[in-house]
């Protein structure tokens, strides 16, 4: 039996850099419909002024700001309505001093004018004429041209996760389409004897799929197109075939279970075999997820995770996604963190990074973080569990109360 030698997480992320340089998936133009999550592919830099004009923010009159200095309800400072701005409409009228137009929310500026005076700031004795009860400054209740996004400013940058705030701003600017990144193709396979379908009512000695299932919903949630090509049994034909399928209609394979040195366990000869060379690495010194397996056959990469649901989506979540994220060319990190406090002591083993579950409970004004304790194989302790505290393999473990960076697994 040929047993695996444990690298340290920071060793197997270079590794996976490594291997990964020059991978970055193509490039499609999508409308911005269908842009929401996806990676840009190059800058995008705004061709114009928002907004085109300088605009009121309020229903009011514009004036020129400095006329109204020293107006008060006691001495209020008379204008001359010369006209009125109409919405949606190009205003042609110039201001003089002591001149003033009615204007509406997001009406446009009209010449002359630098500031709007409110509604209710105002009274008007005659259709002609103007009274204003509160000096305004020059700017006030307006939003001049190019305030929001001025021509040349960058709207996204390359490799960035576009969001619901940057599809706003790309269609305020007038682009109604954007290049991004492919969605990485995964094929997902799982292994075992005793694994069988969701649909089936297991046997003595049998359990129904969980991985492929968790992994499909963590990876397309990165971002990736999923293809769960279903369960292999434990036999080294089968998995050959399962990969030299595969390899040739995907972007990257993730295979759960026959990561660890049971006899049973052929996913490593099967990456030499179709890799033409030995694996990067087999073994990680993390709990959960030790016997973790990274090879490449071509230029696909395939990992190789624990059959334990814990540790099969620690790994996915630690390493798989970010493997994702290179192949995205992504620069922006999809980890959410808060602070909070550690409810209890928690061992570690210096050398190991460690992956612990836990729940957040809100106590005055701040969180503390009280472990779900459980084995790797119990799927119950991830979905109980509000996020992940991790633990440096240069630490021997945290206190009670210690501030810790919960990152977080569910966003609500």
């Amino acid at each position: 039996m040929e047993y695996f030698n444990c690298i340290a997480l920071k060793e197997a992320e270079q590794l996976i850099v490594n291997e990964l340089d020059g991978l970055i998936v193509g490039s499609e133009q999508v409308s911005l419909v269908e842009a929401l999550g996806r990676i840009a592919a190059e800058d995008v830099v705004s061709k114009e002024d928002l907004p085109p004009f300088s605009r009121s923010t309020v229903d009011g009159f514009a004036v020129h700001g400095m006329d109204t200095f020293g107006a008060g309800e006691g001495v209020p400072a008379l204008f001359d309505i010369v006209g009125e701005v109409a919405m949606g409409q190009q205003t042609v009228v110039q201001l003089k001093p002591g001149q003033a137009v009615t204007i509406p929310t997001g009406g446009m500026l009209p010449i002359g004018a630098d500031a709007v005076v409110m509604m209710e700031h105002a009274e008007r004795p005659d259709s002609s004429s103007l009274l204003v009860l509160k000096a305004v400054a020059p700017g006030e209740n307006v939003v001049v041209k190019g305030e929001d996004i001025s021509a040349g400013r960058h709207l996204l940058r390359q490799g960035q996760k576009i969001l619901p705030q940057d599809i706003g701003a790309l269609a305020a600017c007038g682009c109604a389409a954007v290049l991004v990144r492919q969605k990485p193709e995964v094929v997902i396979i799982s292994t075992g004897d005793e694994v069988v379908d969701v649909a089936c009512t297991p046997v003595s000695g049998q359990i129904r799929d969980i991985n492929s299932y968790a992994l499909a919903a963590m990876l397309e949630d990165a971002g990736c197109i999923v293809k769960r090509y279903g369960i292999v049994k434990d036999q080294y034909e089968d998995l050959l075939a399962a990969l030299s399928q595969a390899v040739n209609r995907c972007t990257m394979i993730v295979v759960s279970g026959g990561s660890s040195v049971g006899v049973r366990d052929h996913t490593v000869r099967v990456i030499k075999e179709l890799g033409k060379s030995d694996v990067v690495f087999h073994g990680v010194a993390i709990k959960p997820g030790k016997p973790t397996i990274f090879g490449m056959i071509g230029k696909v990469p395939v990992f190789g995770l624990p059959g334990h649901p814990v540790a099969a989506m620690t790994v996915c979540s630690q390493i798989v996604k970010p493997a994702i994220q290179i192949l995205l060319g992504q620069t922006s990190k999809d980890v959410y963190t808060i602070p909070a406090r550690m409810l209890r002591s928690m061992a570690s083993v210096p050398g190991r990074d460690d992956y612990i579950r836990v729940q957040l409970i809100k106590k005055a004004s701040e969180y503390w973080a009280e472990p779900v304790l459980g084995k790797s194989g119990l799927i119950s302790t991830m979905s109980a569990a509000d996020g992940i505290v991790h633990i440096a393999a240069d630490k021997g473990g945290l206190y009670s109360e210690e501030m810790v960076q919960v990152e977080l697994i569910t966003k609500q």
